[in-house]
This record gives C-alpha cells, sequence and structure tokens, in this order.
C-alpha cells in the first residue's frame, strides 16, 4: 500500500491497519533488537509524566528501550518512518515534526488499560504507530490492540500482534487497550508528533 492509499484511508477513518508494511528482513532485524531484552536496556515503563509518573504494573505492564539513532538497525526503521511522515505531509498537511519510538515487551499476564496517548496537558502526539514483532501468534494467545470509537464505549477494531502488522491512528481521537498477553509479546510503539514538542 502507498502513502497516498495511507492518507487516505486515515483522513476518512482515523486509523489503518497494515499488513507487512516494511520488509520481512527489515522487521526480523527489528525482532532480533527487541529480544536482547536485557535490563541494561530495558526498563519498566510509567504511566504519567513529571511528578505523577508512577509505575504501575495492574494498569502497564510492558518494559520498554528507546530506539538508539545510532544502532544501524534502528536507523532502518526511523529512516523509513521518516519517508512515511514526509509522505503524511505532503498529503494531508499535517505538520508532523518528528518521530519518537520505543520496543516494547509484554510479558506473559501483562496488558495495558485503556487509555489516551496524548500527555495531559501536551497535545503533540499526532499519530500513534505500533508494529507487532511476534512470530507464529495463535489464537488465544492474547496481547490483542482494542481500539476504541473516540467516546470510549465501543471497539471499532481489534489487531492481533501478528508477525509484521502495523495499525496507525490518530492518536487524540482513538482511546485504546492492550489485553492481556498469554506469552511474550514484542511490539514498537511510536508517535508522530508536532513542532514544539
Amino acid at each position: 500500500m502507498n502513502i497516498e492509499e495511507i492518507a487516505d484511508q486515515l483522513e476518512h477513518t482515523g486509523y489503518i491497519v497494515l499488513d507487512q508494511y516494511f520488509p520481512d528482513l527489515l522487521s526480523t532485524r527489528l525482532l532480533t533488537r527487541c529480544q536482547d531484552d536485557n535490563s541494561a536496556r530495558f526498563h519498566a515503563a510509567h504511566i504519567g509524566r513529571g511528578a505523577a509518573r508512577v509505575q504501575r504494573e495492574s494498569i502497564r505492564g510492558d518494559v520498554i528501550s528507546w530506539l538508539d539513532g545510532t544502532d544501524s538497525i534502528d536507523q532502518s526503521y526511523l529512516t523509513q518512518m521518516e519517508t512515511l511522515r514526509i509522505g503524511l505531509n505532503r498529503t494531508l498537511y499535517l505538520g508532523l515534526f518528528d518521530y519518537e519510538c520505543h520496543y516494547a515487551i509484554y510479558g506473559p499476564g501483562a496488558g495495558y488499560a485503556k487509555h489516551s496517548d496524548v500527555l495531559v496537558g501536551k497535545k503533540n502526539r499526532i499519530l500513534t504507530t505500533v508494529l507487532y514483532l511476534n512470530e507464529d501468534w495463535h489464537a488465544g494467545d492474547g496481547g490483542e490492540l482494542n481500539l476504541f470509537e473516540p467516546t470510549g464505549t465501543d471497539v471499532i477494531a481489534t489487531v492481533t500482534p501478528k508477525f509484521g502488522t502495523m495499525i496507525i491512528f490518530l492518536s487524540e481521537s482513538f482511546p485504546h487497550e492492550v489485553l492481556i498477553s498469554h506469552r511474550t509479546r514484542r511490539s514498537l510503539t511510536g508517535w508522530f508528533r508536532v513542532s514544539g514538542s
């Protein structure tokens, strides 16, 4: 699917689910990076920011590692996302300024309760992206992402976190949740942001 088709669906529905958007070789290399999960790289994720920033596994149970622009694999992914950023700006005039991204690992029993990706008092995240890195993911493994309509009442999409699948959605418009995972679940989560971040 080309950038114009992605932009068209984002404009009309606010989200899109893509199968195998990136070459398998890149996704495989990203998976290798995400499997290197030693404690020097990965740390427990938090909710909130500033003085209100806390770790609550009952709400969010993943560990994360921000991408390293000096790593060649991470840089390859960031280059692909830069191409996407430029293309979406050209077609949708979103004013996307930069992109931040981290690896996320949910162990068995971990999930992320319904939430919004827009930080309170800092509405700079415009588009959320999640690329899934899970080979041989089966029904019953859990870890699905439920995307809710803007009021947060009804689920409008459920995405299975299978290898190579990516969802892109308007950060401010769609609350979402990660259902409890029954095996280790890996992904890359990122945000296209506007200037002033």
